[in-house]
């Protein structure tokens, strides 16, 4: 079976209506900002110079994301893994990027693309000090588009709902899944590893 080329997909979805195409917006408004005002978690899609495509999760606490103006976000870079693949995209590649913004409860969620750039200016590390500690760095992103998605997606999943929430212990520890992915390290239990974290936010 061939794969499906544009010619197909306008035969099989019809057209976004007027009210969908209008609805991205060159900025963000009072309600995108309020939103981002209760998010506590996004993630973050980048793309590297060579086409590689990367997207990561980002947390804090509710409102961690600073929206500094209509068209200017500004999100604090937390302890990870050292990998920096989203932040290497952004300073060897075009910049651009895509946020996904959630807040529990909510089956909506926003989307808001611009250019990233990554900034160390000790006046911003000491304005987002959190869990006792400034960021490593900050994200800037020049804000170019903002809309919302409707919550079908979420309504499908019930992510929210606590009837499809499973218990920790029906999965391995990060630990001991990369202990058998890779023989690497000691695999830890779900214990050791949610204490680990607790001392690295």
């Amino acid at each position: 079976m061939a794969d499906v080329t544009s010619a197909d997909l306008t035969a099989i979805y019809a057209k976004p209506s007027p009210r969908v195409i209008a609805k991205a917006r060159p900025s963000i408004d009072a309600h995108a900002k309020n939103f981002i005002a209760m998010s506590p978690f996004c993630v973050l899609a980048t793309s590297g110079k060579d086409g590689s495509v990367d997207a990561s999760p980002r947390g804090g606490g509710v409102g961690f994301v600073h929206v500094e103006g209509p068209n200017l976000l500004l999100m604090p870079d937390r302890a990870g893994n050292n990998r920096i693949d989203s932040f290497k995209n952004i300073v060897e590649g075009s910049g651009l990027l895509q946020l996904i913004f959630f807040v529990p409860g909510i089956d909506e969620t926003l989307r808001v693309g611009g250019k990233g750039a990554v900034t160390t200016d000790p006046k911003l590390l000491e304005a987002m000090i959190e869990f006792g500690k400034p960021p490593r760095a900050v994200l800037r992103v020049e804000v170019s588009e903002a809309y919302f998605h409707c919550g079908k997606a979420l309504m499908r999943s019930k992510l929210w709902s606590r009837d499809v929430q499973v218990t920790r212990a029906s999965f391995p520890s990060i630990s001991e899944v990369i202990h058998d992915q890779t023989a690497l390290g000691e695999p830890e239990s779900q214990t050791v590893v949610e204490a680990r974290y607790k001392t690295q936010l």
